[in-house]
């Protein structure tokens, strides 16, 4: 077993007690440090640490021959709450250490030097008037820098004071906390008594003496609404013209006295009654807060004469009331402000009424002149039918006539279905019938007449011209058209014209169809030919057609390569000295002739050249000699020859 040996206290220390803020004065003795090792002067004592070697500087020390230990100046516990210092013993004449160092804790007592602080200390919320009581939106937090779990540190807050009195408000714990509270409020808000709260509130401590602060809480009232809509007057009135529709009649002034253009202010027009037809509606105007009344759909003034409207207003927002000290949004409130509008309709000359305003006939085209197409029929609530007159509107093509009478529509010219003016096989005339009223009303009709087609239109060529690239197809597309519709048009049948001869030059394949191709059988000299066709529709109604037909060598397709220039064009220089050279050829001429004047006499020779006999030279320009078809001038032909066939050729020039 370990030996135990009891050691002997060497150092004997007094308890330090130091509180914050001490009043002085300084320096001030606050303990006495001894060791056993003291016996006589030949040691010292020495302390260092916080406070002393160590900042704080200088805010302790120590008497080397007594131990005693003073303070220098006051201390702020919030700032240094501890102190860590060290004692040593030491030989006086040495230096050394003559024990083991004491080190020392020195704990700063607190007092209450800190009130608790807000943060912030000012506060600003808006809360509507038709809040229920409860809660707003406004928190108080506070804090108090005195030592914690201490009566100094420990606060509480209150409602100390607020403007106006009523309602009571108080503040509540956040969940979860006790030192952060919200504010609220027992009752209703009154916007038109009070519109704003100043509210204090105060946070106390617990120590001796207790220290407290306050923070201000502005809380805005927001309107809400709780004044409903008046109408200002008992009654209104209002005209409106027979018939008439989509107009303003009446604008409906109300007063309210919650703020102006929020939704406790804003107008909602209702039509309670009188409006079963739906000849009304009502709108808010956003800039007034008028009531907009208009007419939608016209009145008949032979079935009514004047219409009673009950208009009701109220506003976007929902009426609430405090009952009891409490807010009431439903159950039994106030009914809506209404008011009665009486419109008069005033009688105006209602127009003639065709049964239709589109009437649809079926005629053929080409039909008999004097043909009756259409007879109306019209009806007038306030005039006399047999006065009514009937004139025509639209007839573009001046095919009808009209009955100013009884407006029967008759034909004065042939229609024809493929005229400009149909469109889509149908004819439209436009007639108006005219009362007697004043002023005279009119109403009007659209006779839309389908033409039935008839085949009296022959295919044809729309194109009678074409070009043949020799040198790049051996034939040509044929499309013919026809006015008529089916079945009167296409497909048709094709065939060539003229005599035998042609058809050895020529053929066309299809010889029924849309279209068809006429193909050169055999390789023709370049020149111009004129084909003849006869085409017939598929009802076989045939016409005859001629086809002139360009062949030539093309540098693209249908562009034939171009000729030679025929003239020239010389500058300036060129011309100077074609002019030289003739002047100088006259002179030479009229040096010859005088010179042989002088030497020669004239003698008469008789210009008889019978015996000389005459000379032609005829140039073909065709390859192998004649032909059998007349030749024609590549630059003038007949487009209307009846001949069967004419060839042409014209020399091609590189």
């Amino acid at each position: 077993d370990a030996l135990l040996i009891r050691a002997k206290r060497r150092w004997v220390l007094s308890t330090i007690d130091l509180e914050e803020n001490m009043p002085g004065p300084f320096p001030q003795e606050v303990t006495q440090m001894f060791n056993d090792k003291k016996e006589d002067n030949t040691v010292k004592y020495r302390i260092s640490g916080e406070g002393v070697t160590i900042p704080p500087l200088n805010l302790f020390s120590i008497n080397e021959n007594t131990g005693m230990v003073s303070v220098h100046r006051s201390i702020d516990r919030e700032i240094n709450n501890v102190f860590h210092v060290d004692f040593d013993v030491l030989d006086r004449q040495t230096g050394e250490p003559l024990d083991r160092t004491l080190s020392f804790n020195v704990d700063i007592k607190d007092v209450n030097d800190n009130k608790p602080l807000f943060n912030p200390d000012a506060i600003h919320a808006s809360v509507l008037e038709n809040t229920p009581e409860g809660v707003i939106q406004a928190t108080l937090q506070a804090h108090d820098n005195d030592q914690k779990d201490t009566p100094n540190s420990d606060f509480t807050m209150s409602v100390v004071s607020q403007d106006p009195a009523t309602p009571k408000f108080t503040l509540k714990d956040l969940a979860g906390t006790t030192k952060i509270k919200q504010l609220a409020f027992t009752g209703c808000f009154n916007y038109d008594i009070a519109k704003q709260y100043t509210i204090k509130v105060e946070a106390k401590d617990k120590g001796t003496p207790p220290l407290f602060s306050t923070a201000t809480v502005i809380v805005d009232i927001l309107d809400s609404n709780t004044h409903l809509p008046e109408f200002n007057a008992a009654t209104y009135t209002a005209k409106v013209m027979e018939m008439e529709s989509n107009k303003e009649i009446l604008r409906i002034n109300v007063t309210d006295k919650d703020t102006p253009n929020t939704p406790a202010s804003r107008a909602v027009f209702s039509i309670l009654k009188g409006n079963e037809d739906g000849n009304y509606k009502i709108v808010t105007d956003l800039k007034t807060n008028e009531g907009v009344l208009s007419i939608i759909k016209g009145k008949n003034f032979e079935k009514t004469t004047v219409t009673d409207l009950e208009i009701a207003v109220e506003n976007e927002e929902k009426l609430f009331q405090c009952v009891n000290g409490k807010v009431q949004t439903g159950g039994a409130m106030p009914k809506p402000n209404s008011v009665k509008v009486s419109v008069e309709v005033i009688d105006v000359n209602d127009p003639p009424v065709f049964t239709k305003g589109m009437e649809v006939v079926f005629r053929n085209e080409n039909g008999k002149l004097g043909d009756v197409i259409f007879t109306p029929e019209v009806k007038d609530e306030d005039s006399d039918i047999d006065k009514i007159r009937y004139e025509l509107v639209q007839d573009p093509a001046s095919w009808v006539t009209i009955d100013p009478k009884t407006g029967k529509i008759s034909t004065v010219q042939t229609m024809d279905r493929e005229s400009p003016f149909v469109k889509n096989g149908t004819y439209t005339v436009v007639i108006q019938a005219i009362d007697d009223g004043q002023p005279p009303a009119t109403g009007t009709c659209s006779v839309v007449v389908y033409l039935g087609d008839v085949n009296d239109n022959v295919p044809y060529l729309p194109s009678k011209s074409t070009v043949l690239c020799g040198n790049m197809l051996n034939s040509v597309t044929v499309v013919p058209a026809d006015l008529d519709a089916a079945p009167y048009a296409g497909p048709f049948t094709f065939d060539l014209g003229g005599d035998k001869e042609i058809k050895k030059l020529w053929k066309l394949d299809p010889t029924t169809g849309m279209n068809t191709s006429l193909i050169s059988l055999s390789s023709l000299p370049y020149g111009n030919y004129s084909i003849p066709l006869r085409l017939q529709d598929q009802q076989g109604l045939p016409s005859e057609e001629t086809l002139e037909v360009v062949l030539c060598e093309c540098t693209s397709e249908k562009v034939c390569r171009g000729r030679l220039p025929l003239a020239s064009r010389l500058d300036d220089a060129a011309i100077g000295l074609l002019l030289t050279g003739l002047l100088l050829l006259a002179f030479l001429l009229l040096f010859c002739f005088l010179c042989d004047c002088q030497s020669k006499t004239f003698q008469h020779i008789p210009l008889n050249l019978q015996d000389e006999g005459n000379q032609t030279l005829v140039k073909y320009n065709e390859e192998g000699g004649g032909s059998i078809y007349k030749p024609e001038s590549m630059l003038s032909y007949s487009h209307g020859a009846k001949e069967s066939m004419k060839i042409a050729y014209a020399p091609y020039i590189q």
